[in-house]
Protein backbone atom coordinates (compact mmCIF):
# COMPACT_ATOMS: atom_id res chain seq x y z
CA UNK A 1 0.00 0.00 0.00
CA UNK A 2 1.47 3.35 -1.02
CA UNK A 3 0.71 6.72 0.52
CA UNK A 4 1.84 10.12 -0.64
CA UNK A 5 1.62 12.57 2.23
CA UNK A 6 1.81 16.34 2.20
CA UNK A 7 5.58 16.01 2.63
CA UNK A 8 5.73 14.55 -0.91
CA UNK A 9 7.24 11.27 0.21
CA UNK A 10 6.04 7.93 -1.09
CA UNK A 11 5.71 5.59 1.85
CA UNK A 12 5.58 1.87 1.24
CA UNK A 13 3.98 -0.01 4.14
CA UNK A 14 5.55 -3.46 4.15
CA UNK A 15 5.79 -5.74 7.11
CA UNK A 16 8.30 -8.01 5.40
CA UNK A 17 10.94 -5.39 4.52
CA UNK A 18 14.39 -5.79 6.06
CA UNK A 19 17.33 -3.49 6.59
CA UNK A 20 20.53 -5.51 6.29
CA UNK A 21 24.05 -4.20 6.63
CA UNK A 22 25.94 -5.63 3.62
CA UNK A 23 28.46 -7.53 5.76
CA UNK A 24 25.81 -9.17 7.97
CA UNK A 25 24.02 -12.44 7.31
CA UNK A 26 20.79 -11.23 8.91
CA UNK A 27 18.90 -7.96 8.99
CA UNK A 28 16.35 -6.00 10.99
CA UNK A 29 12.65 -5.52 10.40
CA UNK A 30 11.99 -1.94 11.57
CA UNK A 31 8.64 -0.93 13.01
CA UNK A 32 8.47 1.89 10.43
CA UNK A 33 10.68 2.07 7.37
CA UNK A 34 10.56 5.07 5.02
CA UNK A 35 12.05 4.12 1.65
CA UNK A 36 13.06 6.27 -1.30
CA UNK A 37 11.33 4.07 -3.85
CA UNK A 38 13.00 5.64 -6.89
CA UNK A 39 16.35 4.27 -5.68
CA UNK A 40 15.10 0.71 -5.15
CA UNK A 41 15.94 -0.13 -8.76
CA UNK A 42 19.59 -0.01 -7.66
CA UNK A 43 19.03 -2.20 -4.59
CA UNK A 44 20.20 -5.74 -5.45
CA UNK A 45 18.13 -7.63 -2.83
CA UNK A 46 14.85 -5.71 -3.01
CA UNK A 47 12.95 -7.67 -5.68
CA UNK A 48 13.81 -11.12 -4.35
CA UNK A 49 13.95 -10.53 -0.60
CA UNK A 50 12.41 -7.08 0.20
CA UNK A 51 15.77 -6.20 1.70
CA UNK A 52 17.56 -2.85 1.67
CA UNK A 53 21.33 -2.73 2.17
CA UNK A 54 22.10 0.88 1.21
CA UNK A 55 21.38 3.54 3.83
CA UNK A 56 20.92 6.23 1.20
CA UNK A 57 17.67 4.60 0.06
CA UNK A 58 16.25 4.90 3.58
CA UNK A 59 15.70 8.47 4.78
CA UNK A 60 14.15 7.37 8.09
CA UNK A 61 13.78 4.30 10.31
CA UNK A 62 11.56 4.34 13.40
CA UNK A 63 11.71 1.73 16.14
CA UNK A 64 9.10 1.56 18.90
CA UNK A 65 10.72 0.36 22.11
CA UNK A 66 9.57 -2.85 23.74
CA UNK A 67 11.21 -5.10 26.29
CA UNK A 68 14.19 -5.57 23.95
CA UNK A 69 15.09 -1.86 24.20
CA UNK A 70 18.81 -2.67 24.28
CA UNK A 71 18.59 -3.82 20.66
CA UNK A 72 17.19 -0.43 19.61
CA UNK A 73 19.69 1.66 21.59
CA UNK A 74 22.82 -0.45 21.14
CA UNK A 75 22.72 -2.81 18.18
CA UNK A 76 20.42 -1.10 15.70
CA UNK A 77 21.73 2.38 16.47
CA UNK A 78 25.26 1.32 15.58
CA UNK A 79 24.24 -0.67 12.52
CA UNK A 80 21.97 2.04 11.10
CA UNK A 81 24.69 4.63 11.62
CA UNK A 82 27.27 2.37 9.93
CA UNK A 83 25.20 1.87 6.77
CA UNK A 84 24.41 5.58 6.59
CA UNK A 85 20.69 5.87 7.36
CA UNK A 86 20.23 9.66 7.64
CA UNK A 87 17.65 9.63 10.44
CA UNK A 88 16.71 7.11 13.13
CA UNK A 89 13.97 7.55 15.73
CA UNK A 90 13.58 5.53 18.89
CA UNK A 91 10.07 5.99 20.29
CA UNK A 92 10.09 4.93 23.94
CA UNK A 93 6.43 5.46 24.85
CA UNK A 94 6.66 3.53 28.13
CA UNK A 95 10.06 4.84 29.27
CA UNK A 96 11.52 1.34 29.28
CA UNK A 97 15.12 2.25 28.42
CA UNK A 98 17.83 2.78 30.97
CA UNK A 99 18.40 6.21 32.50
CA UNK A 100 21.57 6.58 30.47
CA UNK A 101 19.41 6.80 27.34
CA UNK A 102 16.30 8.73 28.45
CA UNK A 103 17.45 10.53 31.58
CA UNK A 104 16.78 10.20 35.28
CA UNK A 105 13.15 11.30 35.04
CA UNK A 106 12.33 8.08 33.11
CA UNK A 107 9.53 9.62 31.05
CA UNK A 108 8.29 8.71 27.57
CA UNK A 109 10.88 9.99 25.11
CA UNK A 110 11.39 10.26 21.36
CA UNK A 111 15.07 10.12 20.49
CA UNK A 112 15.88 11.47 17.02
CA UNK A 113 19.33 10.57 15.72
CA UNK A 114 20.50 12.60 12.70
CA UNK A 115 23.51 11.51 10.67
CA UNK A 116 26.00 14.38 10.49
CA UNK A 117 29.41 13.76 8.93
CA UNK A 118 29.01 10.00 9.38
CA UNK A 119 27.97 10.08 13.05
CA UNK A 120 24.59 10.24 14.73
CA UNK A 121 23.78 13.39 16.69
CA UNK A 122 20.98 13.07 19.25
CA UNK A 123 17.98 15.29 20.00
CA UNK A 124 15.37 14.11 22.50
CA UNK A 125 11.75 15.15 22.88
CA UNK A 126 9.30 14.65 25.75
CA UNK A 127 5.88 15.97 26.70
CA UNK A 128 5.07 19.25 24.95
CA UNK A 129 8.40 19.40 23.06
CA UNK A 130 7.84 19.84 19.31
CA UNK A 131 9.54 16.96 17.53
CA UNK A 132 12.09 18.15 14.99
CA UNK A 133 12.88 15.92 12.00
CA UNK A 134 15.36 16.63 9.21
CA UNK A 135 13.37 14.25 6.98
CA UNK A 136 10.05 15.99 7.70
CA UNK A 137 10.97 19.61 8.52
CA UNK A 138 7.31 20.70 8.36
CA UNK A 139 6.28 18.18 11.01
CA UNK A 140 4.29 20.00 13.66
CA UNK A 141 3.63 17.48 16.42
CA UNK A 142 4.69 17.29 20.03
CA UNK A 143 6.01 14.15 21.64
CA UNK A 144 2.81 13.95 23.69
CA UNK A 145 0.64 14.09 20.55
CA UNK A 146 2.60 11.23 19.03
CA UNK A 147 2.35 9.12 22.19
CA UNK A 148 -1.39 9.83 22.54
CA UNK A 149 -2.09 8.89 18.91
CA UNK A 150 -1.45 5.24 19.71
CA UNK A 151 -3.83 5.28 22.69
CA UNK A 152 -6.88 5.90 20.51
CA UNK A 153 -6.50 2.65 18.54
Amino acid sequence: MDWICKFKVVIDFRQDALVKPPENESGYSPDILIINRSNLLNEPLWKKQSTVTQGGWIPLVIEVVSTNWRDDYFTKLGQYEAIGIPEYWIVDYAALAGRRFIGNRKQPTISVYSLIEGEYQLNQFCGSDRVSSPTFPELNLTAKQIFNAGKNN
